[in-house]
């Protein structure tokens, strides 16, 4: 990343690649397009609103896509809770603003996928809960991108325009728990993934044999088990969010029901989470932090093109399988479907 200054106000902005994001003359730009679009749904209209005026670089904004600027369309995937359908965006998304031209310059036919929440009862408050999810990973190499928002002009339901994944794995709900392990590991370390190392060709091609964050031994073995199946290459062995939700909730009644004492599993481990932690903060002051650690100058956090050819299929490190099994069975005690139907 380099400073650059805005053509329109003359200030330091950051540059990524050919183009200039300036901050505060793109938000004054999306403003003015407030008045020639809308959703029909006030809720959704400020979300997007929110977003664009705080987007601090390009793919850190979204926004309203009329449905007929979408072609050949066709449904790819169906589960319990939504729809899932590729198209070409024939606008592609916005990039940086045209000064001469006074315009948004965009980058070009883009395939997407349409993502349709169905059989919800608040559905408007869930699609603007998950899309609230899918920023925080916006602009992240290891997760999918959020464009947009859409309507179907037969069907009146919303659609969330998100990055179509190639590389013959079409978009599924397993993308979406891959990101929340990648959050789960950011709460739990205070870290960004993969700080310490350049992330380029080389970082894309580890992830791909198998490469995935190192997860703090003294993490409680439950919640290190349920990141490793959320961010298992075997999409098909990642667990549904419904799944998760009712597994953690699971975990906070058993915390709650023994009023925090050690008498069973979870507090256990909690337990004794907290006086490692104790314990390192008084023996050992060397330790890295997320105030002293630094981060590798190549790892970028912010938006970039990335053009990785020929990359493998997805798959697990050589002893990750192993590793998970021997958790899942050392727990298998704790939790099972049965218990899991009871909440």
């Amino acid at each position: 990343m380099a400073d650059a200054k805005c053509p329109e106000c003359d200030q330091e902005c950051d540059q990524e690649c050919a183009w200039i994001w300036c901050k505060p003359c793109n938000s004054t730009h999306f403003r003015n397009y407030f008045d020639k679009w809308t959703s029909r749904n006030e809720k959704i209209d400020k979300f997007i609103q929110d977003v664009q005026l705080n987007a601090d670089d390009y793919d850190k904004a979204i926004e309203w896509i009329p449905y007929d600027r979408f072609q050949d369309i066709k449904q790819i995937a169906k589960g319990g809770f939504g729809t899932i359908y590729y198209a070409e965006w024939i606008d592609g998304n916005i990039l940086n603003w045209d000064t001469e031209n006074r315009q948004w310059v965009r980058f070009g036919k883009l395939e997407v996928v349409l993502k349709r929440v169905d059989d919800i009862e608040d559905i408007i408050e869930n699609f603007l809960n998950e899309m609230a999810i899918l920023l925080r990973t916006n602009g992240n190499m290891l997760s999918t991108t959020l464009y947009g928002i859409t309507k179907d002009p037969e069907t009146h339901k919303y659609l969330m325009v998100l990055k179509y994944l190639k590389g013959g794995e079409e978009y599924t709900k397993a993308a979406d728990v891959y990101s929340f392990a990648i959050i789960a590991y950011e709460i739990i370390t205070g870290f960004q993934p993969y700080s310490d190392v350049a992330h380029d060709n080389d970082l894309a091609l580890k992830i791909c044999n198998g490469l995935r964050p190192k997860i703090p031994f003294h993490t409680p073995k439950l919640i290190t088990q349920v990141i490793m199946r959320c961010w298992d290459a075997r999409t098909t062995h990642r667990p549904t969010f419904g799944e998760l939700h009712k597994e953690l909730d699971k975990y906070y009644c058993d915390y709650k029901r023994n009023n925090y004492e050690n008498n069973n599993e979870i507090t256990i481990l909690i337990k004794e989470t907290e006086e490692f932690s104790k314990n390192q903060e008084t023996t050992d002051t060397t330790t890295k932090t997320p105030l002293n650690y630094k981060t590798h100058p190549q790892a970028i956090y912010t938006s970039r093109l990335l053009n990785f050819s020929n990359l493998p299929r997805p798959k697990n490190e050589e002893n990750f399988e192993k590793e998970l099994e021997e958790l899942t069975e050392s727990f298998s005690h704790i939790i099972t479907n049965d218990d899991v139907d009871d909440f």
